[in-house]
């Protein structure tokens, strides 16, 4: 009898630190970091091309660079790291912006071809409910989708 008993509190004891619920760890995002063939071409892309604002690089190494994606979000460029990246357009940084006209100008006058989804060159894609969307590649062929959804 004291071994069944032994057994039945074993059993409960496993099922209720199973089933309790899991600590909510709050995560929120924070940046994304983008491993840079040339930091200061890039950079100059992210600048100069799509005008984010270079913020310290806090971590004070060099081949690294930072930018401000607005609300405490970041875009690491990291130069540092040589090991080949595998791309494709399913992995992308995605914008957006409540100037989606002045957008395609500004890849007009870059000579940066941009797409819809299917890859179409120089063409708008415009989902279902309405937004806009284009896709184009930084330096290092990193896909960038920058939509309409901030725009009335």
């Amino acid at each position: 009898m004291r071994k069944e008993i032994i057994i039945v509190i074993s059993m409960l004891f496993c099922c209720s630190t199973y089933g309790q619920s899991p600590v909510n760890l709050n995560l929120s995002f924070n940046h994304m970091a983008l491993s840079v063939k040339d930091v200061n071409r890039s950079a100059d892309f992210y600048k100069n091309v799509l005008g984010l604002q270079e913020i310290t690089n806090r971590a004070k190494m060099d081949g690294i660079r930072w930018f401000s994606l607005r609300e405490g979000k970041e875009l690491h460029l990291v130069s540092i790291v040589k090991d080949t990246v595998i791309i494709n357009k399913a992995v992308h940084i995605a914008l957006t912006t409540n100037n989606f006209d002045d957008l395609l100008k500004i890849l007009n006058a870059n000579k940066i071809v941009y797409s819809d989804w299917p890859g179409t060159p120089n063409k708008v894609n415009i989902r279902a409910d309405g937004i806009k969307q284009v896709f184009f590649q930084d330096p290092n062929g990193y896909w960038i989708e920058v939509n309409s959804v901030g725009q009335k």
